[in-house]
């Protein structure tokens, strides 16, 4: 019933139903408009900008000019090393990146600030591999619920000693926080191990259900050793590796049943190896059991530690609660 005095007429009644519909049309369209990319593409291009970056950090290393600095300290009061392969790497990646995908939201560990320049190679539109191994490719996701996470050198501090088997460059895709793409490379070795998640993968499972092996950051042997034989007994081993990339690979290998890390560790670093963890039916973790969100809007610190395993997981989270509590 109108107010007292006023009276809707069939024209205005009209009008007002014209314009809602018109609302729902325009801002419906809005939405069933908005960019997507393919998934199959991210990944054949996360491949070879991921090698793209590894090619620059192998160089640096191969030159003998790292030109080393320190961004600081972690809470542990460790050296944060800083190498031209690092800042070589993060260009070539995120140059390529904006090239191909401009639109895409692309977090880097290295700050620099990355200028397009008009000769960066577009991304390759093929992947034989990729085409023998994926499963359903023709998936598509929105622009804006992607977030891509890249490692330019993880293990730098390892690349300054020279143990180059730690070195790595990663690449991770999220979607909507969810890992769902992983990209691990070892330039040193010239492989490179991917995963999506439910689609593909071409790396090899040789794990361990049933070991008590722990793999850990060499920074944190010493308390993370007491740690483990607490928690698993004294026939329990750690292994100290440095990288997390190489640390989340090593359990596909059979080195480590767990990979456990105590202190906070930044999502660039572990995206992509709970990625692949996912898709291998694995779990990686914080220390409460709580699911690591990779959205951009988010901190890209993860503060409270993580344990990553194949198998088992809960399991592990189990015991090292009971002692971490």
């Amino acid at each position: 019933m109108s107010p007292s005095g006023v009276r809707l007429s069939p024209v205005g009644v009209s009008l007002i139903f014209i314009l809602s519909l018109s609302f729902v049309f325009y801002f419906g369209s809005m939405y069933y408009a908005r960019e997507v990319v393919s998934m199959q593409a991210l990944l054949v291009a996360g491949i070879d900008f991921a090698e793209r970056g590894g090619v620059k950090v192998k160089y640096v290393h191969d030159q003998g000019k790292l030109d080393e600095k320190s961004k600081g300290e972690t809470l542990e009061g460790a050296n944060v090393p800083l190498t031209d392969g690092d800042l070589f790497s993060n260009q070539a990646m995120m140059q390529s990146f904006r090239k191909s995908f401009p639109n895409v939201k692309v977090v880097s560990e290295e700050k620099e600030a990355v200028n397009l320049v008009e000769d960066v190679a577009p991304a390759p539109e093929f992947n034989a591999e990729v085409h023998k191994l994926v499963t359903d490719p023709l998936v598509e996701v929105p622009v804006d619920d992607i977030t891509i996470w890249i490692d330019p050198l993880d293990a730098t501090q390892e690349y300054t000693e020279s143990l180059l088997q730690y070195v790595t460059t990663m690449v991770c895709v999220a979607v909507k926080g969810k890992p769902t793409i992983g990209i691990v490379h070892k330039p040193f070795e010239k492989k490179t191990y991917w995963s999506w998640v439910g689609h593909g993968s071409n790396i090899d499972d040789n794990s361990q259900s049933d070991s008590k092996s722990i793999i850990v950051s060499r920074s944190h042997q010493g308390e993370v050793e007491s740690i483990a034989h607490d928690a698993f007994g004294d026939d329990a081993s750690v292994i100290p590796a440095g990288g997390a990339g190489y640390k989340s690979l090593a359990l596909f290998e059979g080195t480590a049943s767990v990979y456990v890390h105590t202190t906070q560790i930044k999502k660039w670093d572990i995206c992509a190896g709970n990625a692949i963890l996912r898709h291998a039916q694995g779990r990686m973790t914080t220390l409460h059991g709580e699911e690591i969100d990779y959205s951009a809007s988010g901190s890209p610190v993860n503060n409270d530690g993580l344990v990553a395993a194949i198998h088992n997981h809960d399991v592990y989270l189990e015991k090292l609660g009971k002692i971490l509590r």
